[in-house]
């Protein structure tokens, strides 16, 4: 099974399907689904500048430091991004729920912490890393479309980005973009099962999902994912 860090260092990328990521995982059906279930609790995003009530989420943050295994959780804290990462939302600090202690104890997710850091590894190595967490829940309704990157297509101002799908129910759209700086296309995929993932170098490439709706307008709709991301993280944060 070839590692995702040989694909991501030659196109600024990698795709690794559901079976591919459960097996380098190895994680029982049990615990795939203690973790999924948790997305069942998240509470609304306050912060939406478009004034949109369709997406959840939690937030945790990690340090992860050279020749130390795993990644240490730190203290809540707010998220930030600049604005010229995210022109609708950022500029300010984002207070969210913190992910749950269970959660974070699951060995899904130290497997994908772990997947994830051996690439961040792999292309810098002997670097310090703040990590951050995202548990996202987009919903969407008869004509109220979610948005998964309300951004748009976008960096994210990281060096490492992990975008794991957990459950797509009774939706239509959100298909992944990968583009780069120009705007050119260099892939385009739809995360489905359980665990299917993209590994992107933030530095390299671009991303951004379409919006979604329901399938069956009488059901309830939502998607759900786990986004990770890795910065080299500075002194003062150690």
């Amino acid at each position: 099974m070839t590692h995702p860090l040989a694909e991501v260092r030659a196109e600024g990328f990698a795709r690794l399907r559901p079976e591919v990521t459960q097996a380098l995982l190895n994680a029982p059906e049990t615990t795939l689904r203690d973790f999924a279930e948790s997305w069942q609790r998240l509470e609304m995003d306050g912060f939406m500048a478009d004034g949109g009530r369709y997406r959840r989420r939690r937030l945790a943050n990690f340090l992860a430091l050279p020749g130390r295994p795993g990644h240490e959780r730190g203290l809540h804290r707010p998220h930030f991004q600049a604005s010229v990462h995210n022109k609708l939302n950022g500029g300010v600090d984002r207070w969210f729920a913190a992910v749950e202690d269970a959660v974070v104890r699951n060995p899904v997710c130290a497997g994908l912490l772990d997947l994830g850091r051996a690439v961040a590894d792999g292309l810098h190595p002997g670097t310090s890393w703040f990590v951050e967490m995202h548990q996202f829940r987009v919903e969407a309704a008869p004509g109220t479309p979610g948005l998964p990157t309300p951004e748009g297509v976008h960096h994210d101002g990281v060096d490492i980005v992990l975008i794991a799908m957990l459950a797509r129910t009774n939706l239509q759209g959100g298909e992944t973009l990968v583009t780069d700086d120009a705007g050119l296309e260099r892939a385009r995929f739809t995360l489905e099962g359980m665990l299917d993932l993209a590994i992107l170098d933030d530095q390299r490439v671009m991303h951004g999902v379409t919006p979604v709706e329901p399938a069956n307008a009488a059901l309830p709709s939502s998607r759900d994912v786990l986004v990770l991301t890795w910065k080299r993280s500075p002194p003062a944060w150690r």
